[in-house]
């Protein structure tokens, strides 16, 4: 089991100590990464509350989160649709005759 450990990182000029179990170059990596964005928001809009500034910045990161959620979604049933594909001309070039959907099902990862 991995030791907790205490990083101190700096986010929209406050300071705070972070405790946990990453690599504390990661730890701060993802400090400077919800930095960039609270400073991003408060740089494009008029708001002052640095708890408004946050939630902005929160909504924004989650929206990314969920679009590239979506994306890899996509991206897998593409991926499952042409090894299908990929599949069915392999039989045919080996002569085995049409696959049906019944067999295709029953291959790993189909």
């Amino acid at each position: 089991m991995t030791e907790s450990e205490s990083v101190t990182v700096k986010i929209f000029g406050s300071e705070y100590t972070l405790k946990g179990v990453a690599e504390p170059e990661y730890v701060i990596k993802i400090a400077s990464f919800v930095d960039d964005r609270m400073n991003e928001v408060a740089r494009s809009s008029s708001v002052a509350s640095t708890t408004k500034v946050a939630i902005l910045a929160a909504v924004n990161i989650a929206d990314e989160l969920f679009r590239s959620q979506d994306g890899s979604i996509q991206s897998m049933a593409l991926l499952e649709d042409r090894s299908v594909e990929i599949v069915r001309l392999l039989a045919k070039e080996l002569n085995a005759g049409t696959i049906n959907d019944n067999e295709i099902d029953s291959l790993p990862g189909a």
